[in-house]
């Protein structure tokens, strides 16, 4: 069943709009069509006729979180290929796999994925992998917002492909846009990269890679290019006008003075760098530098879960580690990064807050759950002790997509498994 409001009251709501100051109050909030109308306290509210009233009950409105680097149609690649090197996990495993997948294949993977973003409380995927225009088209479909990004390599696609897509793509549907990008230094040709930083600088546009996730794939840039990838890339004038990097965790001081220069962020992906044991990224370090940081799940393949609680969680414990040093990290910035800075490296700037005007990616945390008990800091219950079950609602671009354990789209989720099932034999005997 689709959930058809478009004039909807969320009213005795606790609201953590994420502003600049990320307090919390209570009050109301008023969606129409796909954009917040009212936020503030209930004496002032306007009072209107609406399709529904949404008595809240105490509990906790949230921007969505986004999850700012994934690969959702790896779905079918989950505890695949777990406990192997990333370089053996990614030759000898995976593309391997990825060769049999067919459009009809990803159209069912990526809905696989997208409902499991729904339930983490996921609102917008940054979304790196083959098929863009199914990845488009289901997003469109199911009312999903996706920033796609183009994963330029040698193995497929070229400079060309990408451009047509980038213009394409971004006038598909306004739940839909493309960010120029390519999948790494280190699978792709220097003279490809050359021409894609062309394109960049012609357009003027941010550029997008996984970067620094091993210190293999540092090391061997060196042996090649005598800098890092952060100084190859720089060089050819790749990041002239932004962008970020998915992963960077073996950045030395210089990069991170690569990134001031030109703007760039840093998405990290916490749970998939510590199961392939790629490295740790000095959060830390990078907020000092005034670097802004994202958070993203990775691939179901290599994480195994879509789950950005679990993201948080780490985020926010490992820098204390990593610094021996307890008060190193923050909860509210680590909420920050998974809400209004993932929006914004995204190019999302209407999805980066609960305020009036901005896009309705909304949603409902319940505070009744013993993990959210006693209420000593909500934000800090949020990033230590939540979890999926948490969440109650997930609206997305002002419709509801998932509420209470039921998905409001146009196909069984039942049918979706069975399609998945389908796949998976087929692959296995093939």
């Amino acid at each position: 069943m689709i959930c058809k409001e478009n004039k909807i009251r969320f009213y005795h709501a606790r609201i953590a709009a994420m502003g600049p100051n990320r307090e919390i109050f209570t009050g109301e909030l008023h969606v129409e069509g796909n954009r917040i109308t009212y936020v503030g306290d209930a004496e002032n509210a306007p009072q209107k006729m609406w399709d529904r009233e949404i008595d809240v009950e105490n509990d906790l409105l949230l921007p969505g979180f986004k999850n700012a680097h994934t690969h959702t149609a790896m779905t079918f690649l989950r505890s695949y290929a777990d406990d192997v090197p990333l370089q053996t996990w990614l030759y000898e495993k995976i593309f391997p796999m990825e060769d049999k997948l067919t459009k009809e294949d990803q159209y069912w993977l990526i809905r696989l994925g997208i409902m499991e973003y729904l339930t983490s409380g996921i609102t917008a995927n940054f979304d790196m992998y083959r098929d863009f225009d199914c990845h488009a088209e289901v997003s469109r479909d199911v009312g999903f917002r996706t920033v796609m990004c183009s994963g330029l390599n040698d193995f497929c696609s070229s400079v060309e492909e990408v451009k047509e897509q980038f213009y394409r793509l971004n006038e598909m549907s306004p739940l839909v846009s493309c960010q120029l990008g390519f999948h790494a230094e280190y699978t792709t040709k220097r003279e490809t990269l050359e021409q894609l930083a062309k394109v960049a600088l012609d357009l003027r546009k941010p550029v997008y890679t996984h970067i620094a996730e091993t210190k293999k794939e540092v090391e061997e840039c060196y042996e090649k290019y005598h800098v890092s990838p952060f100084g190859f890339l720089d060089s050819i004038g790749m990041f002239a006008h932004g962008g970020g990097g998915f992963h960077g965790g073996w950045m030395s001081e210089e990069d991170k003075k690569i990134c001031q220069k030109n703007k760039l962020a840093i998405v990290s992906n916490p749970s998939s760098n510590l199961k392939l044991a790629s490295g740790i990224a000095d959060l830390c370090g990078l907020m000092d530098a005034g670097i802004p940081v994202a958070l993203g799940t990775d691939g179901p393949a290599s994480n195994n879960a879509l789950d950005m609680f679990r993201e948080m969680y780490l985020a926010s414990v490992l820098p204390k580690v990593y610094h021996k040093d307890a008060a190193a990290m923050k909860a509210d910035d680590v909420l920050s990064m998974a809400t209004t800075q993932g929006a914004l490296v995204m190019g999302l700037k209407d999805c980066d807050c609960l305020a009036e005007g901005k896009l309705a990616d909304i949603i409902r945390i319940d505070m009744k759950r013993p993990n959210m008990q006693p209420e000593h800091d909500i934000l800090k219950n949020l990033v230590y002790s939540g979890s999926k079950e948490n969440v109650r609602m997930t609206m997305v671009d002002g419709k509801i997509l998932y509420e209470d354990g039921q998905f409001f789209m146009d196909e069984d989720p039942l049918d979706v498994y069975r399609q998945t099932a389908k796949i998976i034999e087929r692959m296995e005997n093939n």
